[in-house]
This record gives structure tokens, C-alpha cells and sequence, in this order.
């Protein structure tokens, strides 16, 4: 069984575990209690609030604030537990072996605890380079109040430098993801007794319609791509999640709505696939339908909205993560992360390497090990080296 006593972030570990943060819930207790922490050893700490003020980003720096300085990201809230077949109370960080469990100890509060666990040191240290901190609400709906976080950093006149968001990933230097467009069709028919078939608008058979050619776009892309074959999975895929409609069998179907998503090499425009979706589907089937009934249709709702991450192995946050993390290698992921916005929103260069393994987020008995844990120590010891050089 691994040593624990030279890790520093387990007793955060497991306060921040104690906080049931799934996204539905408010997250300002967590925040309060990093706030509180933190101005415990003399930083300060600007939140940035949602817009109903129950949910809410932090933002502090350490060091000086001439300069831009070395962005530590991480979102604040997990999935939920509801339904999983968890062995201990989730909200308990347990240790059985070389392993942590509890909800979001991988998937993100790990990173979090450990980012903050050298909170003391950073300021205590001569900083040459200023160490920022940012924590998110609502990641894991479509990474959304970090959004809210960029436009306050934009609005700063020294923003960070470069950001590093600590998803897990086996401590591995990942320099690009793919980004995600998820969108709700709601298909609007016209209901008559199945006998009369013909004399309806069935909402479900449309519908079917547009779902198989999404299914006909994805395999195209498949075959034609375009390609990076870096990624795992190494061109765009087209997903349909759910669909909804009909209420009897003799019926014909009034309405009907299915969700989709494009999870898009970083490179590739999701609107102009939503684009080619929306011709078939307006241009194609809709004129039958409206032949029938004229308020019969489709319309479109995005769901969520999130841009991929594209550094290059010569950009300095990619070199200075590998430096910090000890390896020569980098890799892509097909999952995104908040990375992507602060690149594309902020316009700040951004890496993903956090401890953990991806694989045991959102999943029942989550955990991390101990190993990844000290590994991801360890690069925190690197950081605070060179922020003082």
C-alpha cells in the first residue's frame, strides 16, 4: 500500500468530496469554502455569478499582477449519483488500497484540491510568474459558467498567459479535443386516427427521417472523413441520444423530438453540418408536410455548445505542461473539456492534463489513485520552481 504521508491535498481532497456539487445543485458552499481558504493565507478572490446568484466561478491570482501568469482550471461540479450502485456513500472520499473514492475525485475535484493544497507555497514563494486560479460551475451541462468567467477575464487589463485544465488524464499532455454541438428537433405533425394514416402529418415517421440521415451523414464522414488520426476516434461522429413521440398505437403522432450532437474535430465547422441536417429536413421533407397541414415542421433548440481545443507541439503552454508533467509526448482526446473555450473564447493558449483516469468519471464508485495523485503533486513542485525563476 502506497505511502500517503508526504501528500499534501487529501484532507482538501476530502472536504471538497463533501460537497454534493452535482450540477443541479447550487455550488456556493464549495466556493465559499475555497473563498474562505484562501483569504485564510492572504488571497483574494473575485467570484463571478450565474445569473439566478446561486451559482457561482472564482477567480484569484497569486504573484504579480503586471503579467499574465499560468492559469490552474477546474470545474466545481460532478454528475449525478442517481441510479448508480455505489459500495460507499459517495459523498465520503473512502480509501480502499492505493485508491480514492468518491464523486468527482477523478472528474475534477482531485486536480482542484491538489491545485489549492499549494496555495501556501505559491504564496509564500518569490513568484516571478503569477499562478491564477480558476473554478467553474456547470461543466458538465455543456461548459457553461465558464463562459461567464472568460468575459470577466477579457474585461481585465492582464489576463492570464496560458491555462492548464486539469481533467484527467493520467497526468498525459493532451494538446487538442474536439469540440461538441448538441441540438434538440422538435417535429411538429398533425394528429388523426391511424385508420386515416394518409389524411395526418405522423411526427415520429418524420422524424425517423432526419435521425437516418444522420446516421447516413455519420457514415459518410466515417469513409470520406476529413481525418487526424491522432484522435482515437479520428474524424467527426454524428450521435442520436434520445427520441420522444406518439402516445397510442392508433394514433397518428402529432409530435415527436430526438437530440443529436456532432462531436467535431477541432478544424471543422458543427454549423455546417447542423446546416446540411436543417436543408434536408426543411428543403426535402417539410413541403409534404405542410401540404397536409401547414403549421406542421421542425425547429431546432441547441442544447450546448462547446469549441475544440487545437494547440500546437511548439506552443510554449504545451512545452512548459510537458516540462511540468515530465514526459516528451502529447496526445488528443475525443471529449472536451474547458480548454476549448478558454483558447477559442479568451484567446488564451490552453493544454488538458489533470490526474485520473477518464475512463472513471461519471461512473459508480468513482476514484483516483494515489499514484496519480502524487504524480500530479509533483508537477505542482515543478510550477512553483519555475514560477520563481
Amino acid at each position: 500500500m502506497m505511502n500517503t504521508d508526504t501528500l499534501v491535498s487529501l484532507e482538501l481532497l476530502r472536504d471538497l468530496v463533501g460537497f454534493d456539487t452535482t450540477s443541479r445543485n447550487s455550488n456556493l458552499e464549495l466556493i465559499g469554502y475555497i473563498r474562505d481558504y484562501l483569504d485564510r493565507i492572504g488571497i483574494e478572490s473575485t467570484l463571478v455569478f450565474d445569473e439566478t446568484g446561486q451559482k457561482a466561478n472564482l477567480y484569484a491570482t497569486i504573484g504579480p499582477r503586471d503579467r499574465g501568469g499560468i492559469l490552474l482550471s477546474g470545474h466545481t461540479d460532478t454528475v449525478p449519483v442517481d441510479g448508480q450502485d455505489w459500495t460507499s456513500d459517495p459523498f465520503t472520499l473512502t480509501r480502499r488500497g492505493d485508491r480514492l473514492y468518491g464523486r468527482g475525485t477523478a472528474d475534477m475535484k482531485g486536480f482542484v484540491a491538489i491545485a489549492l493544497a499549494f496555495a501556501p507555497a505559491f504564496a509564500q514563494a518569490d513568484l516571478k510568474t503569477p499562478i491564477h486560479y480558476a473554478f467553474s460551475y456547470d461543466e458538465e451541462v455543456g461548459c457553461v459558467g465558464v463562459r461567464r468567467l472568460i468575459a470577466h477575464l477579457n474585461d481585465l487589463s492582464v489576463r492570464p498567459g496560458m491555462a492548464i485544465i486539469g481533467e484527467p488524464t493520467g497526468m498525459q499532455v493532451i494538446s487538442a479535443h474536439k469540440g461538441k454541438l448538441g441540438m434538440r428537433c422538435r417535429v411538429s405533425g398533425h394528429s388523426c386516427h391511424s385508420s386515416l394514416a394518409p389524411q395526418g402529418v405522423n411526427a415520429v415517421e418524420y422524424a425517423a427521417e432526419v435521425v437516418s440521415y444522420l446516421r447516413g451523414m455519420a457514415r459518410r464522414i466515417a469513409k470520406v472523413g476529413p481525418f487526424d488520426i491522432d484522435f482515437d476516434i479520428p474524424h467527426t461522429t454524428v450521435h442520436t441520444g434520445v427520441i420522444r413521440g406518439g402516445t397510442a398505437l392508433n394514433i397518428v403522432p402529432s409530435e415527436c423530438e430526438f437530440v443529436f450532437e456532432f462531436r467535431h474535430l477541432p478544424e471543422q465547422d458543427p454549423q455546417e453540418l447542423l446546416a446540411e441536417v436543417k436543408r434536408f429536413a426543411h428543403e426535402v421533407l417539410e413541403p409534404a408536410m405542410k401540404a397536409i397541414a401547414p403549421d406542421a415542421g421542425f425547429s431546432w433548440q441547441q442544447l450546448s455548445s462547446t469549441p475544440g481545443l487545437a494547440s500546437e507541439p511548439e506552443d510554449d503552454v504545451v512545452i512548459l505542461a510537458k516540462a511540468l508533467a515530465g514526459q516528451n509526448g502529447h496526445a488528443k482526446v475525443a471529449f472536451a473539456t474547458e480548454a476549448g473555450p478558454f483558447q477559442k473564447l479568451g484567446g488564451i493558449p490552453a493544454v488538458v492534463c489533470g490526474p485520473g483516469n477518464i475512463a472513471q468519471a461519471h461512473k459508480p464508485d468513482e476514484y483516483i489513485e494515489l499514484s496519480e495523485v502524487a504524480k500530479c503533486e509533483a508537477f505542482m513542485r515543478r510550477l512553483l520552481d519555475r514560477a520563481t525563476n
